[in-house]
């Protein structure tokens, strides 16, 4: 079998700033991104190549999680959209009147409890292999050979361990090292002056995490552009580093107290999911489902 679980906070932002048409409540209130991601994983159940039967959505609600007391610069609400945030309590409700597990994150984030997840069920000898659904760069690192791979939906891309270090030239255990080197906007997390992608690609082919990069830069195997000045900011700011670094390594020990059999999708129940698409304002999502229990 495989194991699908799905970043809810990208489906969300995604369906927010999708060209969908509008949709608003009885009340009058945006709910465009929520319809959107119900709707999307009712296409997802409906997808015969997918064959989804285990199933978890992850969301961050909120959106500061530990990482803020570690760095004052880290990802907040600031600059989401306010009809945005008032939807987060909305599509929980919704994917879980689906009969999808939810995992609503606030002091870890959905990236902690994808990771945690894919960690833990890609154990299970009756899991053939779990594919975690975003194109989010920061869950790459979970990437196992076939077994954990990433499925962009959008552009219908399925990356492995091998595409991954094929198209990246590094290792998927590289890349919260390459983020601490590179930054990472989207996160907050701002890299060191002067190392792009393509000398941290460089560097880190030939060693795998940032203790492993040799203080000296003439012992360097490879000399990417500028590799003096790169060498002498990186052993200045080794410690700084360090802390983005943490800031882009997933946890794998979010407490998720989830069985391989409560991911299983045995169907939507009827009148929870109607009083749902009710409330929401939607007469197009109750003739969705095609699995009712």
């Amino acid at each position: 079998m495989r194991v699908h679980l799905i970043d809810g906070t990208y489906e969300l932002f995604r369906a927010h700033f999708s060209k969908r048409p509008p949709h608003t409540t009885p009340q009058g209130k945006d709910a465009k991104a929520t319809v959107g991601v119900v709707s999307s994983l009712l296409g997802l159940l409906a997808d015969p190549h997918e064959n989804v039967t285990h199933l978890a959505v992850a969301f961050d609600n909120p959106i500061r999680s530990f990482r803020n007391a570690l760095f004052d610069g880290y990802k907040t609400e600031e600059g989401v959209p306010e009809e945005l945030l008032a939807q987060f309590d909305w599509v929980e409700e919704g994917v879980a009147a689906l009969g999808i597990t939810v995992w609503s994150m606030d002091t870890f984030e959905a990236d902690d409890a994808l990771a945690t997840g894919a960690a833990m069920f890609a154990k299970h000898k009756s899991v053939e292999q779990v594919r975690i659904l975003t194109p989010d760069k920061d869950l790459s690192q979970c990437l196992v050979g076939t077994k954990v791979v990433q499925l962009d939906r959008r552009q219908e891309k399925l990356i492995d361990a091998q595409s991954f270090e094929a198209d990246k030239g590094f290792a998927p255990e590289s890349v919260p090292d390459f983020l601490a080197l590179v930054g990472d906007t989207a996160d907050g997390i701002p890299g060191l002056d002067g190392w792009g992608e393509k000398s941290a690609a460089t560097v880190l082919r030939d060693y795998q995490h940032l203790e492993d990069i040799p203080r000296d830069v003439t012992k360097w195997k490879t000399q990417p552009r500028g590799a003096q000045k790169l060498s002498a900011v990186l052993n200045a700011s080794l410690t700084e580093a360090k802390l983005y670094r943490t800031l882009a390594t997933v946890r794998t020990d979010v407490p998720l107290k989830t069985t391989l059999e409560q991911l299983r999708y045995a169907g939507t129940e009827k009148k929870q999911f109607l009083e749902w698409c009710q409330r929401i304002g939607s007469r197009s999502l109750p003739q969705r489902p095609t699995r009712w229990v």
